[in-house]
């Protein structure tokens, strides 16, 4: 669906006429396009006390030929960069702000103490300004909960509240993201950072990311144009929509697709699955046979490599005048059929070593919303699902996450009433809906075999929507 005001507010008359009442002037978001590098333009970097992601940083980003500048507060920046090959300088000039740049990256994983916060603002005060539109912004820092010193998870805890700051100031498409990676899992960053800094992220920006030490230590070797190559990927609700662009994102990152929809939408499945490349599976997964059918389909495969339970439905009421049948289709299809697949593939050993399950929440999981009781405990609870299942699968190196979308634009949000249509675009940092590209991308991120350090994480693609935390 396309959004009219948005279109509008980028002419030449509509951003004249936006200026002259005072009207909000939200930008076209820049998307991922093939070919193109991780960061188009300098990444600047700076850091607190005794940053710990150093050397790091300079080997990811020597690989992925980033520009990178060094900020006054990490002055040893330079002789690294230079160590491994990097084009890098110094930013700003007696105390001078230097050039525009495209992406900010701040380590402070060696804060210990809120008394020495100077350096993030001395950092963000000097380079607020100087991000250019669609921009990125991530902070890097150590899990509270892991912190043996209280004034040490208490300034890392305070990082939260600086990101979700930092991501409604800056506006003009850039988003502000947060990583916490415990010691040990320096490695593991890889897969986030291209994400983050990526054009891939674009409507994820507010969001706090764990980045932990997995059972297989080493990263795995990645090919970053085709990371899903060989691959065996199965898709739920594939045939329109979001499960569409999941499919088609999958598919460009090498994955062979088993794209499965009910099978009254077959028509629309076998078209999607062949021009992908992939194989079409109808059938209905909230019926009592389709765990059973599913494990077979595996087998048959020689098992599968990733798991992403898209498929869900509404049946919006309010509970005081909802008919229970309302109530237990939408649990049924949003939550418990996802617990009997994963469960059954588990048992059946039908998810290969290194799997990956990426399931689809929504914001309505978090915030809950007015006449969804019925959708928001079912989304709430695949997010329980998410978080109480990540420790148990860590032992056989699999992971589990999920996506919560906002306000994106498909044919479900297209029937919304205008007014609540048009609040859902404009509530948030980005002042639009976002593309099902966008959780597309996102899904792909978990997916990929160099996030064996990513599991238990839940993450809104929502531009930073004011709905939710």
């Amino acid at each position: 669906m396309s959004d009219n005001y948005l279109n509008f507010a980028n002419s030449s008359f509509g951003s004249k006429l936006a200026d002259l009442l005072g009207l909000p002037k939200p930008l076209l978001l820049e998307r991922y396009q093939a070919d193109q590098p991780l960061i188009n333009g300098p990444l600047l970097l700076g850091a607190g006390p005794a940053p710990a992601l150093t050397e790091q940083l300079a080997q990811l980003f020597a690989g992925a030929g980033v520009q990178t500048l060094a900020h006054s507060s990490m002055p040893q920046w330079i002789a690294i960069a230079n160590k491994h090959g990097l084009v890098t300088g110094r930013w700003g000039i007696a105390g001078q702000p230097g050039d525009k740049v495209k992406a900010l990256l701040f380590d402070a994983t060696g804060m210990t103490d809120s008394n020495q916060s100077a350096a993030l603002y001395q950092f963000f005060h000097d380079a607020a300004r100087s991000v250019l539109s669609s921009g990125r912004v991530v902070i890097i820092g150590r899990p509270p909960e892991s912190c043996t010193d209280a004034r040490q998870a208490t300034v890392q805890r305070a990082l939260e509240g600086l990101a979700r700051a930092l991501g409604k100031e800056l506006k003009r498409g850039i988003s502000v993201n947060l990583l916490y990676c415990a010691e040990g899992a320096e490695a593991q960053l890889e897969s986030s950072l291209r994400f983050l800094l990526s054009p891939r992220a674009t409507y994820v920006s507010g969001q706090v990311v764990r980045v932990s030490l997995p059972a297989a230590v080493a990263p795995a070797v990645c090919d970053w144009a085709q990371p899903l190559a060989g691959k065996k990927v199965l898709v739920t609700g594939a045939s329109r929509g979001i499960g569409a662009a999941i499919a088609e994102v999958m598919a460009r990152d090498g994955a062979q697709l088993i794209c499965l929809d009910i099978p009254q939408a077959q028509a629309d499945l076998e078209a999607i699955a062949a021009r992908l490349g992939g194989r079409a599976l109808a059938l209905d997964i909230s019926s009592a046979e389709a765990p059973a059918a599913l494990v077979a389909a595996a087998q048959a495969d020689g098992g599968w490599d990733v798991i992403v339970h898209n498929a869900g439905i509404t049946r919006d009421k309010t509970i005081a005048n909802m008919k229970e049948p309302l109530w237990q289709a939408v649990v049924n299809v949003n939550l418990s059929t996802q617990e009997r697949i994963n469960q059954a593939l588990l048992e059946a050993d039908a998810l290969n070593a290194g799997g990956r399950i990426v399931c689809v929440s929504s914001i309505s999981g978090i915030a809950g919303n007015m006449g969804q009781t019925n959708y928001a405990f079912s989304k709430a609870g695949v997010i329980g699902m998410v978080q109480s299942m990540a420790p148990l699968l860590a032992a056989r190196g699999i992971t589990i996450n999920a996506v919560a979308p906002g306000f994106i634009e498909t044919q479900m949000t297209a029937a919304v009433p205008f007014a609540i249509r048009e609040a859902g675009r404009r509530m948030n940092s980005m002042g639009q809906g976002g593309l099902p590209v966008d959780v597309a991308e996102a899904i792909a991120w978990f997916a990929c075999p160099a996030s064996a350090g990513v599991t238990g994480n839940v993450v809104r693609v929502c531009g930073q929507s004011l709905l939710g935390a």
